[in-house]
């Protein structure tokens, strides 16, 4: 009754449904309540207050920044490890700060360090934003990203923005564009691509091709990511927070991309993947799980399938991953 009463503004939703409806839904209060913020009648003179925030955006310095950074580092843990549905309310209020800080700092010196901060962390939330099924956000969020990173003159997270909003595009069934989008990253950055960020998009535009129905392309890109990764555990470059990538990642992804192509050997790459992840990649590790199931359904080995596609979806709803989730219903179907 409740539900019929909010849907047709006959009730309110208090603030304990909201707070409720708001991590199992993953949307923010706005979204959920379906408002927008009334602007405040302006002042008659209003300079004094501007300066004042362009001062307070100007002293914002190394450790302040530092502060937004290690927040975005915090939420992308708790992220892998919880999921995002609990976090969209912590998410938005922490873009809101950087954007704030990033619109009234004026000197380039003031802004690039903000802007780099606010392009990992809108990179973030828009992945965030996908896995909880809010399409639309999650492409606003890559725009944001985009424009923090060319003020931040930083082409490597632009076109990791690029590459990412190219998912967008291929869960909304235009794979063959998201191809088109990463390649564009790729040219973007150039020979300013650390090697672990061109291991990265080369693996994007394989599982594009995938998608796209492009074997002969996904399998040249999946080549060219395994020639560019770095040796070793280190899945992490210091001037580019926002990815992780080693050959134990990328042997997953090799694994999710040729399950994709619906080739028989999926199965051993992923296996080996397993067997080397991280536990903290609690929804990669959905993802793992359904990979397998991929796998093995192309293999015809219904049971293997269905015990995979059942840890899947406990990770899954662990995590409260809507785009996990609509893998295994898919999935499930075929058996």
């Amino acid at each position: 009754m409740y539900v019929s009463e909010w849907e047709n503004s006959k009730r309110t939703i208090s603030d304990r449904y909201a707070a409720i409806l708001r991590k199992l839904l993953g949307v923010t209060d706005a979204e959920l309540r379906d408002n927008v913020p009334t602007p405040a009648a302006p002042s008659a003179d209003g300079y004094d207050e501007l300066l004042s925030r362009i001062d307070a955006a100007g002293s914002v310095g190394e450790s302040m920044v530092k502060v937004f950074n290690d927040q975005t580092e915090l939420l992308r843990t708790m992220d892998r490890q919880m999921g995002a549905a609990g976090l969209v309310d912590q998410m938005a209020g922490h873009l809101a700060a950087l954007e704030d800080a990033l619109n009234f700092a004026v000197l380039p010196t003031a802004r690039h360090p903000v802007a780099l901060a606010l392009a990992g962390a809108s990179t973030l939330a828009a992945w965030q934003a996908i896995d909880s099924g809010a399409v639309e956000r999650a492409w606003r969020h890559y725009e944001l990203a985009k424009r923090a990173a060319r003020d931040a003159e930083a082409p490597m997270y632009l076109a990791h923005a690029m590459a990412e909003q190219a998912y967008v595009l291929c869960e909304a069934g235009r794979p063959a564009l998201g191809v088109d989008l990463v390649r564009d990253a790729q040219r973007t950055v150039g020979q300013s691509s650390s090697a672990r960020l061109q291991a990265w998009l080369y693996a994007a535009e394989a599982e594009m091709c995938a998608y796209a129905g492009m074997p002969d392309d996904c399998r040249r890109a999946l080549d060219a990511a395994l020639d560019s990764i770095p040796p070793g555990v280190e899945d992490r470059d210091p001037d580019m927070l926002s990815i992780f990538l080693n050959e134990s990642h990328l042997a997953r992804w090799h694994g999710n991309v040729l399950a994709l192509l619906g080739d028989v050997e999926a199965v051993t790459s992923l296996y080996g993947a397993l067997e080397a992840m991280d536990p903290t990649f609690v929804r990669a590790r959905a993802g793992l799980h359904t990979d397998l199931a991929h796998a093995h359904l192309t293999r015809a080995e219904y049971d293997d399938a269905n015990t995979h596609l059942r840890q899947a979806r406990l990770l899954a709803s662990r995590t409260g991953s809507v785009r996990q989730r609509r893998r295994v219903d898919m999935l499930s179907a075929r058996l």
